[in-house]
């Protein structure tokens, strides 16, 4: 089965790549590489390597600057997915398109399921929504919908090393996180397995992936904080304090719960997901571990006489 990933450089897109099934030939192009936006750069790309599936983990993320920027948002989520589209179903491929749970209004007092009604609340989700029912409309079955959330890895930029960053710097008090949205964070590495997953079925239509669980921002950061000094990541990290939207607020409006039901997607795949927790701490482990080579590499050494 021959994949071409989009968003290679990203943290879902890098974790892809290194996960890849032996049985898969995949070519992994990053944003230098293959602008998804350049129809004649799609179309060379799709073209040369003649995919069975392309995995697109290529987005505009930045939910907040989105309002302002209205455009880019929706030239990255929606009209470069029409493109994909297009060329996949030119080759005969499939299009697998990662979307978010920002595509609900979270007024729901139970977990979302892939075809309760979207009401996205900003420019974003509002973007990655047109970009669902692109594909959708262009390949039908042949697309495969993932919506996912409060994805995070071990490098790149998220908010466990957002966290990380801000609990060590050695003045800072505290470190203030909203403790009143609601969602279920995911690892790269575990969303990336399930996405092989989906794809090696040859699943199709929506599906919803997370880690097992639900917490608040505040939770989520008050883990990564015990997590981190347990496994020597961090050697001292300021206190969370739990904030209220209110307090912190955003150009882009958050819904106050967003979280996913993945009953569905489990099934197809066999297995439920771990807890987020565990991954959490197994995604920490790989960030102290990192950071141990990296003291050996750069550690000078001295030399008998």
């Amino acid at each position: 089965m021959r994949v071409l990933i989009t968003g290679a450089g990203g943290q879902l897109g890098a974790a892809l790549v290194a996960t890849a099934p032996p049985a898969c030939e995949v070519r992994g192009l990053d944003r230098a590489a293959l602008d998804i936006t350049d129809p004649e750069a799609v179309r060379r790309a799709v073209a040369a390597f003649r995919p069975d599936w392309i995995l697109n983990a290529a987005a505009y993320t930045a939910v907040d600057r989105a309002e302002e920027d209205r455009e880019a948002a929706f030239a990255i989520n929606a009209d470069a997915v029409r493109l994909l589209a297009e060329n996949a179903a030119a080759e005969g491929a499939r299009l697998l398109h990662v979307s978010t749970d920002f595509v609900f209004d979270g007024r729901q007092s139970k977990p979302y399921r892939p075809l309760d009604p979207p009401h996205p609340l900003g420019v974003y989700g509002m973007s990655k929504r047109a970009g669902e029912e692109t594909a959708l409309e262009l390949l039908g079955d042949e697309a495969l919908i993932v919506r996912t959330a409060w994805v995070y890895a071990a490098t790149g930029r998220n908010f466990m090393l957002t966290m990380l960053r801000l609990m060590a710097e050695p003045e800072r008090p505290f470190v203030g996180v909203v403790a009143d949205q609601i969602g279920t964070p995911s690892s790269a590495p575990g969303l990336a397995a399930a996405l092989w997953g989906l794809v090696q079925r040859q699943a199709s239509g929506i599906h919803h992936w997370t880690e097992a669980g639900v917490a608040s921002w505040y939770d989520f950061a008050v883990a990564i904080r015990e997590e981190a000094l347990a496994l020597g990541v961090l050697q001292h990290a300021a206190p969370v304090k739990p904030l209220t939207s209110a307090d912190y607020p955003t150009p882009a409006p958050r819904a106050p719960l967003t979280v996913l039901d993945k009953s569905a997607t489990w099934a197809v795949l066999g297995q439920a997901a771990p807890h987020w927790r565990e991954a959490l701490r197994t995604v920490l482990a790989e960030v102290a571990a990192d950071r141990r080579d990296s003291r050996h590499t750069h550690t000078p050494t001295t030399r008998e006489p």
